[in-house]
This record gives C-alpha cells, sequence and structure tokens, in this order.
C-alpha cells in the first residue's frame, strides 16, 4: 500500500515528497515501508515537481559521448567575462566558495549581463548557444535550489576573500536602494520609505562601492522600513567580523546623525559625509564666512563654485552603560562649504514655480490637503465680502528659504582640502549607477522569488554580475567607449565571435575583426586565439 508523506530539508528549506510503500519482511516477520521521493512540493503552486533522474554508468557514458562531438557557439562575449573573472580572481575565488556550483554561477552570471533585462527562465535558451563555464542549460527548478544552496558563510567567505585583493586604503562609498515586492512570504518585506516612489512594500538593499577600484566591495539586505541613519553601526560591526577593523566611508547626508558621527570616530573610521546646511553646526560657520567664501580666490574654475574650508571641533560622547555613564572628548573636524552659483538658479526656478503653484491654489480655492503647512508658511490669506479671497506673499519668509539656495557642506575627519573632499564624495555616484544596473540590467526592479534562500542566493549571482558589468564599465570611461557605444552594444558586437569544438581538436575560434581586436584591447584583455 503506497502513501505520500512530506519532509522538509533544513540545509535548504525546500520540502520534498517521498512515496511511502508497505511491504512484508518474510525474515523479520513484520510490515515494513520503503520510501522513495518523487519530487519536490513548489512552495507557491503546492503542486510536485519531479526529481531528476539519476544517472547510471551508461547514461553518464552516453552523456559524455554527447559533450564531445563537433559544436559550434558563440563565444566572444564570454571569452571577455571569462578573462575579466580571472584578472579580478573572481573565479578562484568562487572556487574556493562553491566549489560544486562556481560555474553555475558564473553562468547565471553571464546571462544576467548578456540578457538585459530577460528573466532567468529563459537561460536554457541563452545556453544552447553559448560557450559557458556551466557548459549546459539549467533549468528553473534546478536554479532555485542552486539559489537557496549558496550559504552565507560560503557568502562571507567570499566578501574576505575579494577583499583581500583590493587597496584597503581607498574610500567606500556607502549607500542604499529599495526594492520593491509583491511577496508576502519574505520576512523583511516592509513597508518604508520607497526610493523609486513606488507605493508598495519592498526590501532595502545596502552597497559598498571602492573609490578608486571603483567595484562593488560588499553587500547585504535590510527590512523595507529600516530608515539609512540607522544602518550605520551594523555595517562596522559586519566589517570587523570581515577583518576590516580600519576602512574608510563616504556617506551622503541622510546618514549623519550624533549617533554615527560617534560611531565612526569610536572604531577609528576615516569618513567624509554630507551635512545638511540646516544642522546647527553647518549655520554657524557659514553665518561667519557666507559673504567671503564667494570672492575670487575661493573659487574653482574646474567645478564652477566656490568653496572653503574650517577646521572645527566636534564634541563627541561615548555613553558606558557597564558604568552608568558618558564619555565626553574633543575630536577633530574638517567642515568644507561650498556655494554653485548655477544650484542656487535651479533652486531658486524651482522654488518660484512651487510658489505659483500654491498660490494659483489659494486664488481658485482649490486647496490641496497635504499642503496647507506650505500655505500658512509663505502667505497671508485674507477674505472680504466685498473683494473676496486676497493671497499676500510672506517675503520675509520667501526670502529665508532662499537664503541658503546653492549651499552644501561635508564633513571629514581626515581630507583638509576642500576640492580633494568634493572630488571623492562624487564618487558615491557610482553607487547610484550600481543600483541602476541591479534594478534595470539585472533584473532587480521587482522581487520574484518565494522564499528567504532563494533571494539571498539570486542577490549574490547578481552581486557577482554587478563586478563584470562595473570593470567593464570603468575600462569604458578610461577608454571614451561611451562616446561612441553602448554597453550593450559593445557586448553584441563581440558576442558574434564563435567557438568551434570538435572531439579531435582542441577549441577553434573563429574570425575576429580589426574593430573587435581594438575593442578587446581598449577593454584590457588579450583578443581569443584557437588553442593549439
Amino acid at each position: 500500500m503506497a502513501a505520500i508523506v512530506y519532509q522538509t530539508n533544513k540545509k535548504t528549506g525546500f520540502t520534498y515528497a517521498y512515496e511511502s510503500i508497505s511491504y512484508w519482511d518474510k525474515e523479520k516477520k513484520q510490515s515494513r515501508a520503503r520510501r522513495k521521493c518523487i519530487g519536490r512540493l513548489d512552495p507557491e503552486t503546492k503542486q510536485i515537481v519531479p526529481t531528476r533522474k539519476r544517472e547510471t554508468a551508461t547514461s553518464q557514458k552516453n552523456r559524455k559521448s554527447f559533450a564531445s562531438i563537433a559544436t559550434r557557439n558563440f563565444y566572444g562575449a564570454t571569452y571577455l567575462f571569462d578573462r575579466i573573472g580571472e584578472d579580478m580572481g573572481v573565479t578562484d575565488d568562487l572556487k574556493s566558495c562553491f566549489p560544486d556550483s562556481y560555474r553555475q554561477i558564473l553562468s547565471l552570471a553571464y546571462y544576467l549581463i548578456m540578457e538585459d533585462k530577460n528573466p532567468l527562465s529563459r537561460f536554457p535558451r541563452w545556453a544552447a548557444v553559448h560557450h559557458h563555464p556551466h557548459g549546459e542549460a539549467i533549468p528553473s527548478q534546478r536554479g532555485s535550489e542552486l539559489f537557496a544552496s549558496i550559504s552565507e558563510d560560503a557568502r562571507q567567505k567570499f566578501f574576505r576573500l575579494q577583499g583581500k585583493r583590493r587597496a584597503e586604503k581607498e574610500y567606500l562609498a556607502y549607500n542604499t536602494t529599495s526594492i520593491s515586492s509583491y511577496s508576502k512570504c519574505l520576512r523583511q518585506v516592509r513597508y518604508g520609505k520607497n526610493k523609486d516612489h513606488e507605493p508598495l512594500p519592498q526590501i532595502n538593499l545596502a552597497l559598498l562601492f571602492g573609490q578608486e577600484s571603483r567595484l562593488p566591495f560588499y553587500y547585504r539586505k535590510l527590512a523595507g522600513n529600516i530608515p539609512d541613519v540607522k544602518t550605520l553601526r551594523k555595517l562596522l560591526a559586519d566589517m570587523n567580523t570581515l577583518g576590516y577593523s580600519k576602512f574608510k566611508v563616504v556617506l551622503d547626508r541622510g546618514f549623519f546623525s550624533a549617533a554615527n558621527i560617534n560611531d565612526l570616530y569610536k572604531n577609528h573610521m576615516k569618513f567624509l559625509i554630507g551635512a545638511k546646511i540646516s544642522l546647527k553646526l553647518v549655520k554657524e560657520h557659514l553665518d561667519k564666512v557666507r559673504d567671503k567664501m564667494r570672492n575670487w580666490p575661493y573659487y574653482s574654475q574646474d567645478y564652477q563654485l566656490y568653496s572653503y574650508s574650517i577646521p572645527t571641533i566636534w564634541g563627541y560622547a561615548q555613553d558606558r552603560p557597564y558604568k552608568k555613564d558618558t564619555i565626553k572628548a574633543k575630536r577633530r573636524m574638517h567642515l568644507h562649504l561650498y556655494f554653485s552659483p548655477e544650484r542656487a538658479l535651479e533652486d531658486e526656478t524651482a522654488f518660484n514655480n512651487r510658489m505659483a503653484e500654491l498660490q494659483k491654489e489659494l486664488e481658485s480655492n482649490q486647496r490641496h490637503p497635504d499642503h496647507e503647512k506650505l500655505y500658512v508658511k509663505y502667505f497671508d490669506i485674507r477674505t472680504t465680502p466685498v473683494r473676496g479671497t486676497k493671497v499676500f506673499a510672506k517675503e520675509e519668509a520667501m526670502a529665508e528659504a532662499k537664503r541658503n539656495y546653492g549651499y552644501f557642506a561635508l564633513a571629514s575627519n581626515e581630507i583638509k582640502d576642500a576640492i580633494e573632499a568634493l572630488e571623492i564624495y562624487r564618487t558615491k555616484d557610482l553607487v547610484e549607477k550600481s543600483f541602476g544596473n541591479i534594478k534595470e540590467r539585472l533584473n532587480l526592479r521587482r522581487l520574484a522569488v518565494s522564499s528567504e534562500k532563494s533571494l539571498d542566493g539570486k542577490l549574490f549571482v547578481q552581486f557577482i554580475a554587478l563586478i563584470f558589468l562595473s570593470r567593464i564599465t570603468r575600462k569604458m570611461q578610461e577608454k571614451n567607449l561611451f562616446n561612441k557605444y553602448t554597453m550593450q552594444e559593445v557586448l553584441d558586437e563581440l558576442d558574434v565571435i564563435e567557438c568551434f569544438e570538435t572531439p579531435a581538436r582542441r577549441l577553434q575560434v573563429g574570425e575576429t575583426t580589426k574593430r573587435q581586436q581594438e575593442l578587446y584591447d581598449q577593454l584590457g584583455v588579450i583578443p581569443p586565439a584557437s588553442l593549439q
């Protein structure tokens, strides 16, 4: 008699279905049961996905013979990725951390780069005509199992290995983004401040990016309702765990808080952070030099703005709960102030347009509930039976709002020069562009997974793809290739190069044009050649 029983694998989180068949054991003279795995339970459809049959010695022999027949595949772009992976040590580090699946991880990363915005379900079609590390197709259900098998311990090991290959003295730009989700199965999906302005629950993704190498360094996912300002302390703890007790970090003004600055000093971190003009520390110094800093000696022709640096003191405070006291001390800090005439004009134009809209709403009696505070702040409204409703601007309030247009500030405990600080701070734009690559090119604008382990694994594969994308982007910027091509055009140009494999001979590379060889040279890779 047969029955279906279910059992959950604690390591992968997947539930498997077994066929339990009862039979009579003549020797022991008792009824016993024999179990046979018949498939995996799909968490969404609740259907049983049949398991793949184990290969017999005969089937292995046939498969080997099949793999050895003559094949012709596209090779030029995946060859580029192979060389980049070797040069940056990504391939070796993946092999060390994932000895059984690193080829599959690389193949999926290659596919994500090449097939812009296409879902992973189309990977078998791409794999059938491309030469890639795994060499075989990965069906959707096997892809889910691969993602679930990527453990946290192995990921952390990869971060440590890659970190040793990077320049530890460079500044690391840190920022977060939101990724929307329809899934109700993911624990960290929460409503929060959605940076894409979408009315959906989300998770947040934090990323560290090297200022000199221009390569992603580290990532982690966060609950969707965690604000930026509260993520820094965990980042410092993570870096200590990975063996980086001292590193330099670039942060935007969303991370500025007294607690974060104190934590950075406490951990002896070098930092560069954006600061709001409304902060007391910034406001006091700006009022003293507002007119002076807009003189010619402080103007930068390269950046077309004025800059002024002021050495100042930070009032450091560290609570010690075990002693029930607070350590207070003075720490050196450099405050860099800037004024951009172009930015001031843009801000003022936007402000004037906004005021015109508010006045129109008041005069037409079509008030918006969300604008009530702005009405009160910037306008006097007087209504009489004879003249009706009249709207008068509060000139002093408007002048005060415009007073700081064009000004912005940075703070650092290491960088003394304002222009040097500005150059380093602007590298944080690399993180924003990387978020764009993750969401658009790597197809992560919406989460399409139903389990935490699958999400963790998919994010890691996309992070690997981001490393390759970032390396190619850097080379294209250095050689000014973006003036002539998009990245997709470069990859498409190389992708048409074929390779030919036969049982009797090693891999043979098809014809390459002069243009293709020049692209390889500009990307820092030796053009492919046939193996002898």
